[in-house]
């Protein structure tokens, strides 16, 4: 059907592959499934998918090498599946470009609504997000020193030079310039901008703000220790 959500799924392991491919298959989703990192990257520049699926372990080209390849090339969601939730690959990860990961051996319910939750912020991050702009913004643009963002483009300046934000980067973004000078804790960025309506990982926040940061300026997100993040006005 055309309008399916196509998901690459990249996994070494033959039962898990196999097994997790049928499960979203019967919640509605379109599978390409591969076995390693090289086939997987040829799958997603022949496939374009809605979403990918990443294991950290695979072998050819890893999973965090693959995110990279990715990313180099596009704005899709990618979510990392590794077997530790302490590893430091969650990390390697998140810092490679990845949206959001999922912890091994994971009910396929769990994952199905990652991917649900993501999809739905990713949609968001298109132009509906724009609606929570300040009202009292003319025109839809807000300026934070050397830092414009439109609000209604979904595009950012950074003295004049245009940046370039993932769909979820931009999500923090509007979360953090929706209330400038407004401490906004972890478990609340989680909330509005993962779409957790449960406890989660709140390093996925920490590297999320790092690598805004990196792109739109060090001093411009501050850490207030203890309490969480907020912009500078």
């Amino acid at each position: 059907m055309a309008d399916q959500t196509h998901v690459l799924f990249v996994e070494d392991d033959d039962v898990i592959r196999e097994a997790t491919q049928l499960a979203l298959e019967r919640d509605g989703f379109e599978v390409t499934a591969m076995p390693d990192g090289l086939s997987g990257l040829e799958a997603f520049r022949a496939k374009r998918p809605d979403i990918a699926l990443l294991d950290v372990m695979v072998p050819g080209l890893d999973g965090v090498s693959l995110c990279r390849r990715i990313r180099d090339e596009s704005t899709v969601p990618v979510i990392m599946l590794s077997a530790r939730a302490d590893s430091i690959d969650v990390v390697l990860g998140l810092e490679a470009g990845a949206d959001d990961y999922v912890t091994k051996p994971f009910d396929g319910a769990v994952l199905v609504a990652r991917i649900r939750a993501v999809l739905r912020r990713f949609g968001h991050a298109s132009g509906d997000k724009a609606e929570e702009a300040p009202a009292e913004v003319a025109g839809g643009t807000l300026t934070f020193g050397e830092l414009e963002i439109d609000t209604e483009g979904m595009e950012v300046r950074r003295a004049g030079q245009p940046v370039a934000l993932t769909p979820t980067e931009m999500r923090l973004l509007l979360e953090f310039s929706s209330a400038p000078g407004t401490v906004l804790s972890r478990d609340k960025l989680l909330e509005r901008v993962w779409d957790y309506g449960w406890g989660g990982d709140t390093r996925v926040v920490d590297v999320h703000v790092q690598r805004l940061r990196t792109k739109i300026g060090q001093d411009r997100i501050e850490t207030v220790r203890g309490f969480g993040y907020k912009l500078k006005a």
